[in-house]
């Protein structure tokens, strides 16, 4: 954000924001409904403001900031405050009504404009329950970073409480963001409960995570709650779950597969995996495939794990588009 560039509805949006709600509060005041409506738009589109146009909307507008404003966090959570401070609560859910069409794209802003470092920052003192329902409403490789960030023992509670997560009631969000000093909009972590959490949340964040910590954490919700544990391990696959396709599935992957990956991704396999890739193929190309692993030179582990990332991820997709069974018939294959 640039100041320079902002006009003049946005420069008083980011004004009003950061001489904080109640201070925005009275000087809306001063303004009519129409005139309302379209900083309430920019308000709510400024979740935040960088320190250099905090400085600059304050020399432009020192004649008028009030002592002791210090907010810098704009939103809907901002702007649904000032304006109940100016106009009172019906007026102010009326006007972001209005707004909201224009914005409702943006709702989830806030949180996604923050790093990861940002928001474990945010939520690191919290309990585990409310760490789980913030990384319920972000994206799955912002929510794995921070689950890494978390002590062991956190890490393992805000799993369980995130793959257990189901409805949560208005009261719960609430209470959740004022818990964190509404720093995350109510709305937007509504929503993002609303598409999030439970299983399929919580299976893809561990999929994101580096091979060892999902397997120890996968262990460890297992040995807290075993019937959550094994419905959040169907969904997580791992390269040597390949050995769980049918010999047909297997077939269909390889056929998505970039051939040139497999060799490297097969170098470093537990024989079972091996067998049951070749086993799917032709003769020739079986045959074919075994020499250029055998002459295949011994790789860096990060190469051999990219490799493998790149046909489990070909499994993902073709197991959500339904077109294999990930617990197809598994052990028939790897015992050859």
């Amino acid at each position: 954000m640039e100041y320079a560039k902002l006009n003049k509805v946005q420069k008083i949006a980011a004004f009003l924001i950061t001489i904080g709600p109640e201070a925005a509060g009275d000087v809306m005041k001063s303004f009519d409904t129409v005139q309302l409506e379209p900083i309430c738009r920019e308000m709510m589109g400024m979740p935040l403001i960088p320190t250099a146009v905090q400085r600059e909307v304050m020399d432009e507008f020192a004649g008028v900031v009030k002592e002791g404003a210090r907010s810098t966090l704009g939103g809907l959570g901002f702007t649904h405050a000032a304006l109940e401070l100016a106009k009172g609560d019906y007026t102010a859910s009326s006007i972001l009504s209005r707004c909201e069409p224009a914005t409702r794209s943006e709702a989830n802003d806030e949180i996604r404009q923050m790093d990861g470092q940002q928001v474990f920052n945010l939520v690191k003192s919290e309990q585990p329950q409310t760490i789980a329902f913030v990384l319920s409403c972000m994206d799955t490789a912002k929510a794995a970073e921070i689950v890494g960030m978390l002590t062991p023992e956190v890490r393992e509670e805000v799993v369980e409480r995130l793959g257990a997560m189901d409805a949560t009631s208005r009261d719960s969000i609430h209470k959740v963001a004022k818990n964190l000093n509404q720093h995350i909009d109510r709305r937007a972590m509504q929503q993002g409960l609303n598409r999030s959490g439970g299983v399929k949340a919580c299976a893809e964040i561990l999929n994101a995570l580096d091979k060892e910590m999902r397997k120890n954490l996968l262990i460890k919700v297992e040995e807290r709650n075993a019937p959550l544990g094994a419905a959040i391990r169907k969904m997580v696959f791992s390269f040597d779950d390949l050995s769980r396709l049918t010999t047909a599935d297997l077939q269909r992957v390889l056929r998505e597969v970039d051939a040139s990956c497999l060799p490297l991704a097969l170098k470093t396999a537990r024989p079972a995996i091996t067998t049951a890739m070749l086993a799917a193929m032709s003769k020739r190309a079986a045959q074919g495939l075994a020499e250029e692993i055998e002459m295949l030179s011994q790789p860096k582990a990060k190469e051999v794990e990219a490799a493998q990332n790149k046909i489990i991820e070909v499994v993902r997709k073709l197991e959500e588009s339904e077109e294999i069974t990930i617990d197809g018939g598994g052990d028939e294959n790897a015992s050859g």
